[in-house]
């Protein structure tokens, strides 16, 4: 995924950047940063940008787009990168353009993040006095009157890039007047549906219909075997059952038996006692 952030200052386009970097393992690239690394490290690009940096002058486009060029050949950049703070001017995105024409690397979307630069004002004003009624220190640069020259400069420089990205199909508007996670949600919404990102939402309901699909055969193999024990226990107790009646029949017939042995017996002898008896007689 390779997308670029654009919005006034206030409209939460580093919150966003951040959220969208922890959610798919891309790489936020910060114009800054990168300049003040390349600096550091003492690259050929890095070296004259130095002498501009501490002179307080703008660092030419062409220094820019070639620090830039740099980072974007680094391991890190396979999955994708968001531009936040870059481009800020239309010469900077036909630049842009066509250094990534030249690398072969595809821009999927400029999301627009739209605010309401009036209530932009009333929430510094807000937050301000709320800092200094608690006695906090108010920087410099987060007052109402700095953020009013800030949004004119982004109206005057950035903006004509709305212009600009929109002739090229590539922007995409949310409101950034919305909670945070109501940003966050519109823009990975518009970006699942440009084909940017691989739709989160899909995954779990995928799981769970493979899930569902192995469980059923599972669930009547384990029925049948649970059916087998039970179908033998229910023969053994028939063979129980049948070996039962056996024996009640035999020992009725053995009782039968001795029932008549004993009565023969006893026949016999009171027929030899009347035959003495008449014999003595």
């Amino acid at each position: 995924m390779r997308i670029i952030l654009l919005g006034p200052p206030g409209s939460g386009k580093g919150t966003q950047a951040q959220l969208l970097v922890q959610r798919y393992g891309i790489v936020q690239l910060s114009t800054g940063e990168m300049l003040r690394a390349a600096v550091a490290a003492g690259t050929p690009v890095g070296l004259p940008a130095q002498d501009i940096m501490a002179s307080g002058a703008l660092v030419p486009d062409e220094v820019v787009i070639s620090i830039i060029s740099d980072r974007l050949d680094q391991p890190d950049m396979k999955n994708g990168f968001i531009l936040d703070g870059f481009p800020r001017t239309v010469p900077q995105a036909a630049a842009l353009d066509d250094l990534l024409k030249k690398k072969h690397i595809k821009l999927d979307a400029v999301v627009e993040l739209r605010v309401n630069e009036s209530a932009l004002l009333n929430r510094v004003e807000t937050r301000v006095a709320e800092m200094r009624a608690r006695g906090e220190e108010v920087r410099i640069d987060d007052t109402p009157e700095v953020l009013s020259k800030r949004l004119a400069s982004y109206r005057t420089l950035t903006e004509p890039l709305i212009h600009y990205y929109s002739e090229r199909r590539k922007l995409l508007t949310v409101d950034g007047m919305m909670t945070i996670e109501h940003v966050t949600r519109e823009i990975n919404r518009i970006l699942a549906a440009i084909g940017a990102v691989e739709p989160k939402a899909a995954a779990p309901k995928r799981a769970e219909m493979a899930a569902r699909k192995t469980a059923k055969p599972v669930a009547k193999k384990a029925a049948k075997t649970a059916g087998k024990p039970t179908r033998a226990a229910a023969k053994a107790g028939k063979v129980a059952s049948k070996g039962s009646k056996k024996a009640k029949k035999t020992a009725r017939k053995t009782g039968k038996k001795a029932g008549r042995t004993i009565a023969k017996r006893g026949a016999k002898k009171a027929s030899k006692k009347v035959t003495k008896r008449r014999a003595k007689r």
